[in-house]
């Protein structure tokens, strides 16, 4: 009995985010994935115009979520952006680990691809969140450094339960900050009295 088509569909998806976390997405063929499904190539494309179709519908829910996060920030104070982003990104990561893993190492080319081209405005606007709408160079390299870290951290230690690996990335997050300086309100002068 032939299968489903909903349920083709979901095995190659499966079977694509195995094949890429083990040989990347650059090394994994159509061909390596209808195999491990047990279809042909032309199943695969049935289902999926290319490989990068493919990689755009495994990565949609992540992406789905990094919008949702960037739409939050808008608006918001330097210190309210900065507290935003550190959870909103910890848990993203922490939820997709998987999906990250599949991207290690090969972002930065991935990035050109047109499924994925806005990710790196959104990345930009969460790493000036993250560094409290700073201009200061080490508040930059410092947001930098943990959004990277971050992701790494999470596709690396995949044998740490989520709450944990949760906790122990937002208590390093919050040491490696530096905190937005909220400006304390001004007492009245004594124009202000006299209006």
């Amino acid at each position: 009995m032939a299968r489903a088509v909903s349920e083709t569909h979901g095995e190659i998806l499966a079977a694509a985010a195995r094949r890429f976390a083990v040989t990347g997405y650059r090394g994994t063929s159509l061909q390596d994935i209808a195999r491990e499904v047990g279809c042909s190539k032309a199943t695969v494309l049935y289902h999926f115009a290319n490989k990068e179709a493919l990689l755009a519908e495994l990565m949609a829910p992540a992406i789905g979520v990094l919008r949702d996060l960037d739409d939050r920030l808008g608006g918001l104070t330097a210190a309210a952006a900065q507290e935003v982003a550190a959870q909103g990104f910890v848990d993203l990561a922490v939820r997709f680990r998987r999906e990250i893993a599949v991207l290690r190492g090969e972002f930065p080319e991935l990035l050109c691809q047109p499924a994925f081209a806005h990710i790196q405005e959104i990345s930009d606007r969460l790493r000036d969140a993250l560094a409290g709408h700073s201009d200061r160079p080490s508040a930059r390299i410092a947001a930098l450094v943990l959004l990277a870290g971050i992701s790494e951290a999470c596709a690396e230690f995949v044998d740490i339960p989520d709450d944990e690996l949760r906790s122990a990335l937002l208590t390093l997050v919050r040491r490696a900050v530096e905190p937005v300086a909220v400006p304390l309100p001004q007492p009245p002068t004594t124009e202000d009295k006299d209006s």
